[in-house]
């Protein structure tokens, strides 16, 4: 128990003394340029903000039946007509119009952000030549909802990235808020992208957390080859100082989770502790961020990756775990 105590004081320590931020350890630049892919982008900014009248609002949801149903979540009012009604009180309303305004200074014209959204599409049809490229919708929804993805469109509701100086901010947690940014939008798309089913293969007989660390490692990786050179911070959320202390005490927060046998637990309970949103991983050091099993799985995924000479397809096709596990031979020493 003393020597349990030592070392979580050690790193309680260690992590509030680290503040120098690091970026990812490679950009994973393709041999060769992918070649540049036509995404097919649409903006409804324009149309929402033009809403003088309830007919607007149902001629804005024509031909956009996902944008209706899963982006507004149109089943959710008991009938056409209140939706319709809540729709126009929230377009027509004054804090409403503010947001868009706020939305198109941030974002402009879309170009940079679509711009983004080109660049990541031709590094994944670089590593997934049969990939689909879906079509990007982005839209304002009154902090309604942040991303909706499937294999034919992805919707993003900017609102929810306009960043910290934003007049509103979605009702989140402060430690989750980190994650919206406006470069934070194609980060997350892609990190939705990498842990989808079309992506990322699993064994789902396997509910270990070493599982879950490898499936989630796995989607960052792939972010990683898809968005070269983007900033851990940037991806995972973390402050500056965060990412910077992980790093330099990833030994000691796997020492802590080896001498708590976490990665054979299946308790779901057990591994919300090291996976889910948290404001901290208290039981590795109270200055130490949520996800954190996450993180250890990207370095995991990321070592496996590196030292076998794979590119992300194969890494990607892996679903054994365990056997991923074992042949990254991740163990990190100081």
């Amino acid at each position: 128990m003393n020597k349990v105590l030592l070392v979580v004081t050690s790193l309680t320590v260690l992590l509030v003394s680290s503040c120098k931020e690091k970026t990812t350890e490679n950009c994973f630049t393709p041999p060769s340029a992918p070649l540049p892919v036509n995404i097919e982008y649409e903006s409804v900014l324009g149309e929402i903000s033009q809403i003088r009248s309830k007919q607007d609002v149902v001629d804005l949801f024509k031909g956009r039946e996902i944008l209706m149903d899963y982006f507004f979540k149109r089943p959710e009012y008991p009938n056409d007509s209140a939706f319709i009604n809540e729709l126009y009180r929230r377009f027509t309303h004054k804090g409403f119009d503010t947001l868009v305004s706020e939305t198109n200074k941030i974002f402009g014209d879309e170009v940079k952000v679509k711009k983004e959204f080109s660049d990541a599409y031709s590094h994944l049809k670089y590593y997934f030549p049969d990939a689909r490229i879906p079509k990007i919708m982005t839209t304002v929804s009154g902090m309604e909802n942040d991303l909706f993805f499937s294999d034919s469109l992805v919707i993003v509701g900017l609102d929810f990235f306009l960043g910290p100086n934003a007049r509103y901010r979605p009702n989140l947690y402060n430690y989750m808020l980190g994650r919206y940014k406006p470069e934070s939008v194609v980060p997350s798309v892609m990190l939705v992208t990498g842990i989808s089913e079309g992506f990322n293969k699993i064994d789902p007989k396997d509910q270990t957390a070493l599982a879950e660390m490898v499936a989630y490692g796995k989607a960052y990786v792939f972010a990683q080859h898809t968005i070269p050179c983007v900033p851990d911070s940037t991806l995972f959320g973390y402050t500056p100082a965060e990412t910077a202390g992980v790093y330099a005490n990833e030994d000691l927060i796997w020492k802590k989770m080896i001498d708590d046998e976490l990665l054979f637990e299946s308790s779901h309970l057990v591994k919300q502790k090291y996976l889910g949103e948290r404001p901290n991983t208290t039981e590795i050091s109270a200055n130490c961020p949520g996800r954190i099993g996450m993180w250890t799985g990207m370095r995991m995924v990321g070592k496996y990756l590196r030292d076998n000479k794979l590119d992300v397809k194969k890494v990607m096709e892996e679903n054994d775990a365990n056997r991923l596990f074992r042949n990254s031979g991740y163990k990190p020493v100081r």
